[in-house]
């Protein structure tokens, strides 16, 4: 603020120079901040550098869609699309939106004669074509992708299996001596005697009088 004062009065004269003389000041300010306030500087210097950034974007996208020459369209999904589905009988556009010729002359015999019984069989089908792609038999026909599925199934679990035993032979050991029958005949033996767990556990089942499980 001292500062802003100083220069103030450095700009601004006394009055006894005369009123013509005075050089106004826009605000204190703008003299602390330089020119435009404290933030006018940096906001240009940042709108100058978003418009280039902008520029530059638009001319690099330019660039890449105009490729030999020509404009690349890209296609609008928000327009109607065909598709072949038997719950939508009837799509919104016809399958064929480019018609050859032939095609053309075609669509113009069928509405000149504006019955199909007049129409030989390959041009019923021809003008079929050109708004479907699929009948509904052809949609509705069963395909053989079910023995690809099964084929990829076995084959996996065929793989699996031969993993599992190249483990078995080559990877873990032998089975520990504990789980014999011998072992584990003894092992229980020696918890019934030693009463392992006489209330709900283990020992609890075990009838000691007529030494046998309690049933």
């Amino acid at each position: 603020m001292v500062n802003a004062h100083k220069l103030e009065k450095r700009i601004r004269p006394s009055r006894s120079s005369g009123a013509g003389s005075t050089f106004p000041v826009s605000s204190t300010r703008g003299v602390e901040g330089g020119r435009g306030g404290p933030y006018g500087s940096g906001s240009r210097m940042l709108a100058t550098r978003t418009l280039s950034l902008i520029g530059k974007r638009a001319i690099s996208t330019s660039v890449c869609v105009r490729a030999h020459g020509s404009v690349v369209k890209s296609e609008d999904y928000a327009l109607p699309s065909y598709v072949d589905r038997c719950e939508y009988p009837l799509p919104d556009v016809a399958h064929v939106k480019l018609l050859s010729a032939s095609q053309k002359a075609l669509k113009e015999k069928e509405k000149a004669k504006a019955d199909w019984s007049s129409l030989s069989r390959d041009e019923k089908v021809q003008l079929y074509r050109i708004q479907f792609n699929e009948s509904f038999a052809e949609m509705n026909r069963s395909s053989n992708e079910w023995k690809t599925v099964v084929g990829l199934a076995m084959f996996f679990l065929g793989f699996t299996a031969i993993v599992l035993m190249w483990e078995k032979n080559y990877v873990y050991g032998l089975i520990p001596h504990t789980f014999d029958r011998d072992w584990v005949a003894m092992q229980t033996k020696r918890m019934l005697d030693m009463k392992a767990n006489p209330i709900q556990g283990f020992s609890a089942k075990w009838d000691y009088d007529k030494n046998e499980w309690k049933k």
